[in-house]
């Protein structure tokens, strides 16, 4: 299994999308406004679902399944 999708179904990988869905729909909002702050809100809620929801958007760009369950327990 790749170790990027191997770290990404892990609960750190998990965490940082959250993190980073959080950050990008806080910066949007607050920092940047407007259409474009908006453009960055919805762009950031898709690695927030992701973490939530437990499945990798990048993964099968590496081969991978998107579901975080089967690339834990290794399968394709």
């Amino acid at each position: 299994m790749n170790p990027f999708c191997t770290f990404m179904a892990s609960m750190t990988g998990r965490i940082v999308r959250v993190v980073a869905g959080v950050a990008l729909i806080a910066w949007g909002i607050m920092g940047l406004g407007g259409t474009v702050g908006i453009i960055v809100a919805v762009v950031g809620a898709v690695p927030l679902l992701a973490g939530l929801f437990d499945f990798c958007v990048f993964a099968p760009l590496f081969g991978c399944p998107m579901s975080g369950p089967k690339i834990r327990a290794g399968k394709k």
